[in-house]
């Protein structure tokens, strides 16, 4: 059984960022990833300084082959099954069978979203129906936003989006903003819609059940996240609640509650963007071999 140093996995965002940092410190480093970026289903990436406008599998494919360029780094391109172990002694199992072992583990596995499930907003996620503002807003050049209302969480949407053009919230059965929330909402010059969603067609146009049909230039809601893969469950890591989901609970170091684990990207953060996990997963990186340097 090959025996690493460190397994990271995940090999997106976070993942490339941690594996990087351990590549320079000449650790022995095996990334595991089965390909499944979140945000694979934008054809853009916004807001990473030195990448804005980029596609994301174009920035992930460059940052994976530096990576790799290290002699001390290797890749699996695959699902990790599923760990156990402590500190120095961990196991991951493999998709394909085989079992590794690691003195560390770094967990850069990522969330999926759960969308409401509204007729048509899937097909149309990350291409005309959006989660971050700061993402995907400019794009949109000031023109007619929806914001499709989960719960609660939609007053933060709905408050924040007049600055990239003229909002409607679409209460959707889902929420109904008290009189206080509507003066918040008033004072921000956003519209409420409260006749229900039948679908989305076009583009980002939005059926209601009373037969009107309004188009937008975006669509924006808020799904809930769940992490993409159980291991950090297995390993007993703990976890906090978030508005929009459960997330691995870590330290200023990036260290979960299980020592020898460390978190770092969506996973391991209430909310997340392309340079959070870049940022994340570089000092979760640091601190993972920190933590081989002075064990």
């Amino acid at each position: 059984m090959s025996l690493y140093d460190v397994v990271v996995i995940g090999g997106s965002y976070a993942g490339l960022a941690a594996s990087l940092q351990l590549a320079r410190a000449r650790r022995n480093v095996l990334i595991v990833d089965a390909g499944l970026r979140r945000n694979r289903f934008a054809s853009t990436s916004h807001g990473f300084l030195g990448q804005d406008g980029r596609p994301p599998a174009e920035i992930v494919e460059e940052a994976r082959a530096q990576v790799l360029a290290y002699p001390n780094v290797g890749i699996h391109h695959g699902r990790a099954e599923s760990a156990r172990g402590e500190k120095n002694e961990f196991s991951v199992l493999l998709d394909d069978g085989s079992a590794v072992q690691a003195r560390r583990l770094v967990l850069a596995t990522g969330v999926k979203d759960i969308l409401p499930e509204i007729p048509g907003l899937a097909e149309r996620w990350g291409r005309n129906v959006f989660h971050c503002p700061y993402c995907h807003g400019y794009e949109l050049d000031c023109g007619r936003i929806a914001v499709i209302a989960v719960g609660d969480i939609s007053m933060h949407h709905a408050l924040m989006l007049p600055d990239w053009g003229e909002t409607t919230l679409f209460t959707n059965g889902r929420f109904t903003p008290d009189p206080q929330q509507e003066e918040a909402l008033a004072a921000r010059g956003t519209r409420v819609e409260h006749a229900l969603i039948s679908a989305l067609e076009g583009e980002a146009d939005i059926v209601l059940a009373d037969g009107r049909r309004l188009s937008f230039a975006g669509v924006f809601t808020a799904p809930t996240t769940v992490p993409s893969s159980p291991i950090a469950d297995q390993l007993g890591c703990a976890f906090k609640e978030g508005p929009l989901g459960r997330y691995i609970d870590v330290s200023p170091m990036m260290e979960s509650s299980v020592a020898g684990v460390f978190a770092c990207g969506d996973v391991a953060r209430m909310v997340g963007s392309v340079s959070f996990a870049v940022g994340d997963g570089a000092m979760a990186g640091g601190a993972t071999h920190r933590s081989l340097m002075f064990e």
